[in-house]
């Protein structure tokens, strides 16, 4: 008995199916078509309707709509006029800006050159240990040398800030006098810059390091990732 009734169940399900409408890809094409064309033909039917109304418009109407599209033309004029020197003040501000921040740079530069400005970077510590008293001051001008050779950007020895007119001198009861003050080991540079390029310059064979050391100093590059110069000359 349940048999025939599953039977029945599935010959039902059958027709149902059979009857369900299918939508095949040339049915979706159609009906694709169908839309286009209907919009197509709305949008012709609204261009007649506007030919018609100006056909039929009387000429002070005709007047009024010109009038009116030409005033919308001078305010479109108008706002654009209005976008333009917008953005040429815009453009006007941002070659102010880059010029500001281009005379900053350069005051920044030409300070840190003159040694007018404090200065951080990374760079290395060159400590020189005198014990027997015999460096000489030819040898701290040669280390300051080798060093802005190898691209030191700021260099400051004691409490001195070195420049371009920096000198040095023998003191005559000992120590080293740099840019008129006295300096006593050991003596102490900060440089900013490529620590690696200064540290191979300064171990060069035959060079700063080498001489030192020859003549009794005791000398040690250490490498720092941040350095502070605070020394600054005051003219």
């Amino acid at each position: 008995m349940s048999g025939g009734s599953e039977d029945r169940a599935r010959g039902v399900r059958g027709v149902l199916e059979l009857l369900r409408p299918r939508s095949t890809r040339g049915q979706l094409l159609g009906g694709l078509l169908c839309l286009l064309l209907g919009f197509a033909v709305v949008a012709q039917v609204r261009s007649t309707q506007k030919d018609g109304e100006f056909a039929t418009a009387r000429q002070d109407e005709l007047v009024g709509i010109l009038s009116d599209l030409s005033q919308r033309s001078e305010r479109l004029r108008a706002d654009i006029r209005e976008l333009e020197e917008t953005k040429a003040g815009l453009e006007r501000d941002a070659q102010g800006d880059a010029a500001l921040r281009e005379a900053r740079e350069r005051a920044r530069t030409y300070g840190l050159l003159a040694g007018t400005l404090p200065a951080e970077g990374p760079g290395i510590e060159l400590v020189i240990h005198d014990p027997r008293g015999a460096v000489r001051a030819v040898n701290l001008l040669d280390a300051l040398q080798e060093l802005r050779d190898a691209g030191a950007e700021v260099v400051q020895v004691g409490d001195v800030r070195t420049g371009a007119d920096t000198y040095f001198l023998d003191a005559p009861d000992g120590g080293v006098i740099v840019d008129g003050r006295r300096l006593r080991p050991p003596y102490r540079f900060l440089a900013i810059g490529d620590a690696h390029t200064m540290t191979t310059a300064l171990n060069i064979p035959g060079g700063v390091v080498r001489t030192l050391r020859g003549v009794g100093a005791d000398v040690t590059i250490n490498s720092r990732a941040r350095l502070a110069v605070s020394a600054i000359r005051s003219g």
